[in-house]
């Protein structure tokens, strides 16, 4: 299930390129305290992992960037995603009951919220990304340090790990193992520009936004539809539309 926020402003939002997590707190800061706790704190488990289970898009609408600051014009809208559905219905209900808000201290009004269900989805979609796909893993250097390396959609790791971690999401959020375990993704249209560095949290974090086709057991496709794929969906990654 998804939310289709519209938001509305006397004036230009100007936020910093990388507003993750202005987005974020937007989201857990009109959740209901319990709800929040609870989302943040434990999630979804699947063995040590937890699973937060939800994602959004980037901000949509007339935008420009200026003086390294991203700037967008009123009416502009927010997708949110999750297969949690309670986790978006106390958020639609306590923005209906206060539509006034804030991103990055500037004063926004809830003009609508719409809800969308899951299309049937079944043996592959071509999809567009509404938000950067990020796959990493944490590689030991020979100095005994830690080093993060993003994938390249082009590497057959990609993938791999967006298959495994879509796996893992399905686990956490059923308490059961998927019907089929087949997933793959691949790169249809994916330019230079469509990586997106994003700092979170004084964290770097590499993404990519473009075209892809994915294919599929239908519980899979599902859980990714609704969770996102990849990684650091709940600071604002991997969400995406299908085209096609």
């Amino acid at each position: 299930m998804r939310l289709g926020i519209v938001f509305k402003s006397e004036n230009k939002v100007i936020l910093p390129l990388s507003y993750n997590e202005i987005v974020q707190g937007f989201i857990y800061g009109n959740l209901s305290p319990t709800v929040a706790e609870h989302l943040h704190e434990e999630g979804f488990k699947d063995g040590k992992r937890s699973f937060r289970l939800f994602t959004f898009s980037r901000l949509l609408g007339n935008f420009t960037i200026q003086n390294d600051s991203f700037q967008i014009k009123s009416p502009f809208k927010l997708i949110i995603s999750s297969p949690h559905r309670d986790t978006l219905q106390n958020l639609a209900e306590n923005l209906l009951k206060s539509p006034e808000a804030e991103l990055g201290n500037q004063k926004v009004t809830i003009e609508s919220i719409s809800a969308h269900f899951t299309p049937p989805l079944e043996g592959e979609a071509e999809i567009e990304m509404l938000s950067p796909v990020t796959v990493y893993s944490t590689l030991t250097r020979a100095d005994g340090g830690k080093k993060t390396y993003y994938y390249n959609p082009k590497e057959e790791e990609f993938s791999v790990l967006i298959r495994e971690n879509i796996i893992k999401k399905y686990k956490a959020l059923y308490e059961k193992d998927p019907g089929g375990t087949e997933f793959h993704i691949e790169p249809l249209k994916v330019l230079k520009k469509d990586e997106k560095i994003i700092t979170y949290k004084g964290f770097v974090i590499k993404g990519w936004m473009g075209t892809y086709k994915i294919s599929g057991t239908p519980e899979l496709l599902k859980i990714a539809y609704e969770a996102g794929i990849g990684a650091k969906n709940s600071q604002g990654f991997g969400c995406f539309e299908v085209i096609k």
